[in-house]
């Protein structure tokens, strides 16, 4: 394992880039306004579940692979975007509807529910190959080869990171349920804000579907 000084360095990159808004932490944010803080929990649980996905797949060389070959990666570039855009497109619709018909959320009362909010927070990470990127390019700087076993310092020092995103997801997760029980007399500042992470996540779909291959 990396000595102290480098590990202290990696802690502190992990934790700056765990608390960057990105589409885990739009996503959480969303499916926490949508369906109360349960739902929330359990999308920031699905995204850190994505994003091992990603550390074991990079630790085993596939992401390697996949980013090495152009077609792979605009394969899984373009449906994760698209993904990106669908649950933005829903979340978006689902605001518009609700403020149409006057409806009640009953804070807690989910559209999707907690199991289905951590399938889709797995998916949503999973299929973001800028997340392999950034595995792939941030963490070996951290990895001492000759103290051996380096897939298992890749796995340990990706672990911390999913940690740290995990936890950054779920602080999220309660911020914005606090916001909705704040704003449970306001349906429409509730809804805007609904719609504003709809179209936050509608647009990291589109700079997805834009973003370049880091190994071509």
């Amino acid at each position: 394992m990396p000595e102290l000084t480098p590990f202290a360095l990696y802690l502190a990159a992990a934790f700056m880039l765990a608390i960057t808004p990105g589409p885990g932490i739009f996503y959480v944010a969303a499916r926490t306004l949508a369906g109360g803080r349960a739902e929330g929990i359990a999308s920031s649980f699905g995204t850190g579940v994505g994003g091992m996905i990603h550390v074991l797949a990079a630790s085993l060389g596939v992401s390697a692979i996949v980013l090495g070959s152009s077609e792979l990666f605009s394969a899984l570039k373009l449906f994760g975007a698209v993904y990106l855009v669908w649950l933005g497109l829903r979340t978006f619709q689902t605001a518009r509807r609700k403020g149409a018909t006057g409806g009640h959320d009953g804070h807690r009362v989910s559209p999707v529910g907690p199991r289905r909010a951590f399938r889709e927070g797995v998916l949503v990470e999973a299929l973001n190959p800028k997340t392999a990127a950034f595995f792939l390019a941030f963490l070996p700087q951290f990895v001492n080869p000759s103290a051996g076993f380096v897939a298992l310092q890749f796995v340990v020092l990706g672990s911390l990171s999913i940690a740290l995103n995990t936890l950054a997801d779920i602080v999220v997760a309660f911020l914005a349920s606090g916001i909705q029980d704040g704003a449970a007399a306001r349906p429409g500042l509730i809804r805007r804000l609904r719609e504003a992470s709809g179209g936050a996540m509608i647009a990291l779909g589109v700079g997805l579907a834009l973003a370049k291959n880091p190994a071509a």
